[in-house]
């Protein structure tokens, strides 16, 4: 039971959110030479939850609304299947993500008292759009940026409740980390094209549809890798951050795959899987580039 539940909640998804928090945690670091480790453990907690309460709520609705029972679940898309198999019950799978999201909330809310209006600006999204995201952000083909901007405010405010204090490289820092996980979500919905679109659901891809939008792919990389190098032109970040840009070959061939196999989703597999590969390396080595402060 507790690996059907370790599933749902998409457990190593989880890794985005610890990477953008830990961006904060670094930055904070490299600026103040100080972080606290009951604050810091806290927002690992609080952001951990929230994330998973809108892993919960996403599939609870997807299977309520019909579209995970009509997908070719994959590695990287199609829900979890959870719901579909009967391996739990949709009413313990929508509790499940109120509970996470009320403990994410519960921990924001500490914040809230002890570092002001910010935190509070920042929960009040977090909690209104994960509960919505599934049922109105998704619809309105805003998710990719929903995901930009959830990463962007996990490190400004990681960096805030550590520092009382908002910086160009928080915010550079979050840009880099919301896109790259947008990145990885919108591989990630061209196999779900079709039940996504049978559904009435209007994602990116939908919007602009494949052909067009495997050719949009390389604006992720561009933006987020193109931040990386001003930033430490800039002097923002240190040289040394510019070990994230080592995983560049995966993008390339991710690119690649997806303009030739934008329609095939067996043959969308593998860039689907290096898409995920660069994003998730690039976080850790600009978190160790910046620790590294050279």
């Amino acid at each position: 039971m507790i690996r059907v539940w370790l599933r749902v909640i998409r457990i190593r998804f989880l890794l985005a959110s610890v990477i953008a928090v830990s961006v904060g945690l670094a930055i904070n670091w490299n600026q103040n030479n100080f972080i606290d480790p009951l604050t810091a453990f806290l927002t690992f907690v609080g952001v951990i939850a929230l994330h998973a309460s809108v892993d919960l709520l996403n599939d609870f609705w997807d299977y309520k609304r019909g579209i995970d029972t009509i997908t070719k679940r994959t590695k990287m898309s199609g829900g979890t299947g959870v719901l579909p198999e009967g391996l739990l019950k949709p009413s313990s799978v929508y509790r499940a993500g109120i509970i996470f999201l009320i403990i994410g909330g519960a921990i924001g809310s500490y914040f809230v008292f002890t570092n002001g209006l910010i935190i509070a600006v920042i929960l009040a999204f977090a909690i209104i759009s994960i509960y919505f995201y599934s049922t109105k952000i998704v619809d309105s083909g805003l998710a990719e940026f929903f995901v930009a901007v959830k990463g962007t405010m996990i490190v400004l405010g990681t960096f805030f409740i550590q520092s009382n204090q908002i910086s160009v490289e928080s915010i550079t820092g979050g840009i880099i980390i919301g896109v790259l996980s947008s990145m990885v979500l919108f591989i990630a919905s061209f196999p779900d094209y079709d039940a996504d679109k049978s559904k009435g659901r209007k994602t990116l891809v939908i919007a602009l549809g494949k052909k067009k939008s495997s050719q949009i792919f390389w604006i992720f990389p561009i933006i987020s890798l193109g931040s990386i190098i001003l930033g430490v032109g800039l002097g923002f970040f240190p040289i040394s951050s510019l070990i994230a840009l080592f995983p560049i070959p995966l993008v390339i061939m991710s690119g690649v795959g997806l303009r030739k196999n934008f329609q095939n989703q067996d043959l969308l597999l593998p860039s689907m899987s290096k898409t995920l590969m660069f994003s998730r390396l690039t976080g850790i080595l600009f978190v160790i580039g910046i620790l590294i402060g050279l």
